[in-house]
């Protein structure tokens, strides 16, 4: 078996994986059920395996602080980012960038911190703009 998986320590595995089952639409794949620091949960996310694991200083694993996130995010294209966002906001997750529309780029993004310390960017895809017309639009705005 061959693959990629991004692994997310949190303080509580299980409550993390409610939190994302409530913004995004997930696949379980596996949920353990064992005492706090010992569980663990496998998720995909539009194809991508996630794998949850609960903080446990004694295996070195530490979950970053509200205060302290890592510089690491996940970012995550979506049908609908209003709805997605305020699904985020609604469920105590804390705005780092509002929705906003980037017309020229074709493109709306929107940045939030869940309650775990985890950034997580959201893309809606509004029109296809090409890397070449990017890099253009970037070097015009640029230059100005």
């Amino acid at each position: 078996m061959v693959g990629v998986e991004l692994d997310l320590v949190v303080k509580d595995s299980l409550k993390a994986l409610e939190l994302y089952e409530a913004i995004f639409d997930i696949e379980r794949v596996e949920v353990s059920d064992l005492p706090r620091g010992e569980n663990e949960a496998v998720f995909t996310l539009y194809g991508v395996r996630f794998h949850l694991l609960d903080e446990n200083p004694e295996f070195h694993l530490i979950a970053p602080k509200p205060d302290d996130p890592k510089t690491s995010w996940v970012n995550v294209t979506v049908p609908d980012i209003k709805k997605t966002y305020a699904k985020a906001m609604d469920l105590q997750c804390t705005e780092v960038q509002p929705v906003t529309e980037l017309a020229d780029y074709g493109v709306s993004n929107a940045i939030f911190m869940d309650p775990f310390g985890y950034i997580w960017m959201l893309h809606q895809v509004h029109k296809e703009v090409s890397h070449e017309e990017r890099i253009q639009l970037w070097e015009e705005k640029r230059e100005k």
